[in-house]
């Protein structure tokens, strides 16, 4: 069962993120930190999604207190997975013409791939096996220091890039990669999540690691 959540967590995600990329209309908030400081530096966007991930496992291990090795790998493989399925599921929507779609469809898209991540990381948060830094350590810090509340997990998670918005924003005058997909889920996501945890295969409960000492 865990399995079956962490692949199908893993597919979702993949094709949600796809789905705000190719509808043009917001992404999440890394990935817009990413554009933004892409448009200062001329740094390749794919650069700084890596460097923000190394900085997630970084501070994951910090965050649990201790260096847990196995955490590094897995936490790595799961980087190379999902951007190989994220490169996968854009092509085809481009490949589908998706991006040619209506505003009011695009819209829609990008609401529906916001769901869509949401969703996924509900599963493989709660299979524990495998996951992205980042939403590790979403899940580290609503078990370990925010009274189990998703809502709050996801706000703190998000403090870092919208401080790196807000600062690039100061810099050009200009914000990019903000629209109502990004509002959605900076919004919604902890709701998003809490809600799919409730919903959305309710047997499938978290999978806590027992060094973690979550509880």
């Amino acid at each position: 069962m865990r399995i079956i959540a962490l692949i199908a967590g893993l597919i979702i995600n993949a094709t949600g993120n796809a789905f705000t990329i190719i509808s043009g209309e917001g992404s999440g908030i890394w990935t817009a930190s990413a554009v933004n400081l892409h448009m200062i530096t001329h740094v390749q966007i794919g650069i700084f999604i890596l460097g923000f991930g190394i900085f997630n496992i970084i501070a994951n291990q910090i965050l649990i207190r201790r260096l847990d090795v196995i955490r590094i790998i897995q936490e790595l493989i799961y980087i190379f997975c999902f951007s190989y399925l994220i490169d996968f599921m854009t092509a085809l929507f481009r490949q589908l013409h998706f991006q040619d779609a209506s505003l009011p469809i695009r819209i829609l898209m990008a609401l529906l791939g916001v769901n869509l991540f949401c969703l996924a990381i509900s599963l493989y948060q709660r299979a524990n096996l495998f996951m992205h830094p980042n939403d590790d350590m979403s899940n580290i810090l609503r078990f370990k220091y925010c009274h189990k509340s998703a809502v709050v997990a996801q706000f703190l998670d998000m403090v870092i890039p919208i401080i790196i918005i807000i600062a690039c924003t100061i810099y050009q005058g200009k914000v990019y990669a903000i629209n109502i997909g990004t509002v959605y889920s900076v919004l919604g996501n902890g709701i998003l999540i809490a809600t799919a945890d409730k919903y959305v295969f309710p047997k499938l409960v978290h999978n806590f690691n027992p060094r973690d000492h979550f509880d």
